[in-house]
């Protein structure tokens, strides 16, 4: 059996910053800028902090079948919920979004790739 690649994708909204809490955020913006954005197995978090109030966490994930995703998934939001209450942070409207690299739909590249090969 094949090892499958997922992608999820954790968003939601910081809610009840303090001052001190935003003052944490906002120097440590730069390295959670989505122009780093990456999906780890640790996660990644990116925010903008000036522009609103929403944040991303990207993860990748690994499984053996198609159900696999379903816990992939729910342990991505859990890390993502961890990483927040460990730091004190509140949240509101988490969602995710899973992808199986598997069934995503090839690109021109990877096209031109298989069909000369």
């Amino acid at each position: 059996m094949s090892t499958r690649t997922f992608r999820i994708t954790v968003r939601g909204v910081f809610d009840g910053l303090g001052a001190e809490q935003r003052a944490e955020l906002l120097a440590h913006a730069a390295e959670h800028d989505v122009l780093h954005a990456a999906f780890t197995a640790e996660g990644h978090l990116s925010y903008d902090l000036a522009a609103r109030a929403a944040f991303t966490f990207r993860f990748q994930d690994t499984g053996e079948a198609e159900e696999d995703i379903l816990a992939a998934t729910e342990r991505a939001e859990a890390a993502a919920q961890a990483w927040l209450t460990e730091r004190g942070y509140g949240w509101k409207n988490l969602r995710s979004q899973a992808e199986d690299l598997s069934q995503a739909p090839l690109g021109k590249r990877q096209r031109r790739a298989a069909r000369n090969s």
